[in-house]
């Protein structure tokens, strides 16, 4: 290809194009578990967590339930990928064999987002919330019906053994974890003759960047067990979320929706809530009661 102007505009047309195909290709599971907040600045802040909003009978004024103050802000980071094109080989037209990978490029960009909240779910055991406390612990601090501070659970450890498996309630406006979104990702050349990495190193550069980042929602929308996924093990964590209060002792109205699994209980998972009959013929009363995710962020 001639160097000018014009054909290496084409070529990150071309490329660009390539990247935006690349973007489709990541199968994305982050919007299952996580509700994606729009940002406008470079944190947000979220002081209103742990306030479940409930209807009461309208007696008198108005009750005006004010937002707890928890200082839970969620900072947006950058990130980036940036791969480089020998100019000998745009001259000498093998810049066809470099188009694989932008479309890569693109499909590490879409699966960022992925990425980030499951890692976010993996580290709940030893990362705080809005409470203070770890997403997952046994000791969340809640009002009981008698004006009290009692302690409750979303975390079965089993003494630190077997295999971390988590049941959410995906079903409200704000999922167990928020994806905040500042930039959306985009593609970025280098090809002017006067470019450090043109003129210095003889070869092209291709970007992508954008401004993002993850955050805990209601802990109360989520468990995690290290017990065996069995019947037993599932139907105490499903039970424990249905039957979980908030302040005041107002039952949350929780009902799970998902079983999120690593690949290694994948299989497991399948057999306990999709089968329809049990090994010993009895029916699976299990049977759709939530939809299994396997992750790959969580191996």
């Amino acid at each position: 290809m001639l160097i000018n102007a014009g054909n290496l505009k084409t070529l990150a047309i071309a490329f660009k194009a390539a990247f935006q195909g690349g973007l489709g290709q990541a199968a994305s599971q982050y919007q299952v578990i996580a509700t994606t907040v729009p940002s406008t600045t470079g944190s947000e802040e979220y002081g209103w967590l742990g306030s479940f909003p409930n209807m009461r009978e309208w007696i008198g004024d108005r009750v005006i339930n004010g937002a707890k103050s928890y200082g839970y802000t969620i900072k947006n980071k950058p990130f980036e990928l940036t791969v480089a094109v020998p100019r000998t080989a745009i001259e000498d037209d093998q810049y066809g064999v470099y188009t694989p990978m932008m479309t890569e490029m693109g499909r590490a960009a879409a699966a960022n987002p992925d990425q980030l909240a499951f890692n976010l779910l993996k580290a709940g055991n030893a990362t705080a919330c809005y409470d203070g406390q770890y997403f997952f612990d046994t000791d969340h601090p809640v009002i009981g019906a008698d004006g009290a501070v009692a302690s409750q659970a979303n975390y079965d450890d089993n003494s630190g053994s077997g295999t971390t498996w988590y049941l959410l309630d995906n079903s409200r406006a704000l999922k167990p974890i928020i994806f905040q979104n500042r930039k959306a990702p985009n593609f970025v050349s280098k090809t002017a003759e006067t470019d450090d990495n043109v003129f210095e190193r003889n070869e092209y550069v291709y970007g992508v960047d954008s401004r993002c980042n993850v955050g805990y929602g209601f802990w109360q929308l989520a468990y995690a067990s290290r017990k065996t996924l069995d019947e037993a093990g599932l139907t105490a964590a499903y039970t424990a979320m249905c039957e979980r209060k908030g302040d005041g002792g107002r039952p949350l109205g929780i009902k799970p929706t998902h079983l999120v699994v690593p690949p290694s209980l994948e299989i497991a998972a399948l057999k306990l809530v999709n089968a329809t009959t049990l090994a010993n013929g009895a029916d699976n009363v299990l049977k759709g009661l939530v939809q299994v995710i396997s992750v790959p962020w969580l191996a």
